[in-house]
């Protein structure tokens, strides 16, 4: 029973703030999953592996990795894949020869017997020289494998009053310690003689002549020469020398016995027939000429 009359006062029951009954329920809602958090943060590694008790790091949004990853570095080496490599190119002959007939006839040393220091070269029968078809070669193919990262050194540039004879091109190639030397001509041969060949060094032992260290790399240096000059240009292999192979092994070329680091020649046609003419008279085909013995270079330097 109840009791209210005047003198009752009944006690005041203090006022809610209308607020508080919201944020006492976002609370309730907020701490079991701030815990579950917590557990599962210990849980998969947020700690230092001894008990938990280590503070994870987070990670930097936009810092590099100190260490760089497996690819790193390799769109370097694939835009100069012959970083490090030197190449000696040595354009046969020599514009100035024919003035100097004299010297250039002088007997030099080749390891198996005397030869002339040097010749003047073949040319059309328009009269475009063989010195100067080399030349340009020489120059374009430099422009390629210097684009490569390759270290390029001509025998010469047009910039000797003969030669060198044939004993100091090779020298040169020596010394260099060239990791390649490509010897560029063209042939003299009669008309219906067509297509390009590759001379290889063949075993000489003789004298100042010891071709045996370099026989198989420079198989390796001619037989990519040839695969990729013939890719590149679409000429033909010869039909009168190497059976088809375009390849052909020689010991009298004392370029060639005299070097002791991987070494060919390339005759790059016939200049004697009127269709090879109208190649190696072609500035257009020389660069692919060029371009061709430059990816048969990359292809041998790159095993």
């Amino acid at each position: 029973m109840s009791y209210v009359g005047p003198e009752f006062e009944p006690p005041r029951v203090p006022r809610r703030s209308v607020l508080r009954r919201p944020l006492v329920v976002a609370l309730a809602a907020l701490v079991p999953g701030a815990l579950a958090g917590w557990l599962v943060y210990g849980a998969v590694g947020g700690g230092s592996g001894n008990g938990g008790g280590g503070r994870a790091k987070a990670p930097v949004s936009g810092t590099p990795s100190a260490h760089p990853t497996a690819g790193a570095g390799a769109d370097d080496k694939a835009a100069a894949p012959l970083n490090g490599k030197v190449v000696v190119i040595d354009p046969g002959h020599n514009p100035a020869n024919a003035r100097h007939t004299a010297e250039i006839n002088r007997p030099v040393d080749i390891g198996t017997h005397r030869k002339e220091c040097d010749t003047t070269g073949t040319s059309t029968n328009s009269g475009y020289a063989e010195a100067a078809f080399t030349l340009d070669v020489a120059h374009r193919l430099r422009t390629l494998l210097q684009a490569q990262g390759a270290t390029v050194k001509l025998t010469q540039d047009g910039d000797r009053p003969y030669g060198p004879c044939v004993d100091e091109r090779a020298r040169i190639g020596n010394a260099a310690h060239a990791d390649a030397v490509v010897s560029i001509h063209a042939d003299g041969s009669g008309a219906g003689n067509r297509g390009f060949h590759v001379i290889l060094p063949g075993a000489v032992h003789a004298g100042a002549a010891d071709t045996r260290p370099i026989v198989v790399p420079s198989r390796a240096l001619g037989t990519a020469l040839a695969d990729d000059f013939a890719r590149v240009t679409g000429s033909a292999r010869s039909n009168y020398l190497g059976g088809g192979t375009g390849l052909v092994t020689r010991t009298d070329l004392g370029g060639l016995n005299l070097s002791t680091v991987p070494k060919v020649f390339i005759e790059c046609g016939n200049m004697r027939d009127s269709k090879d003419a109208a190649l190696l008279t072609s500035g257009a085909w020389r660069q692919k000429a060029a371009l061709g013995m430059s990816e048969g270079i990359v292809s041998f330097l790159r095993g």
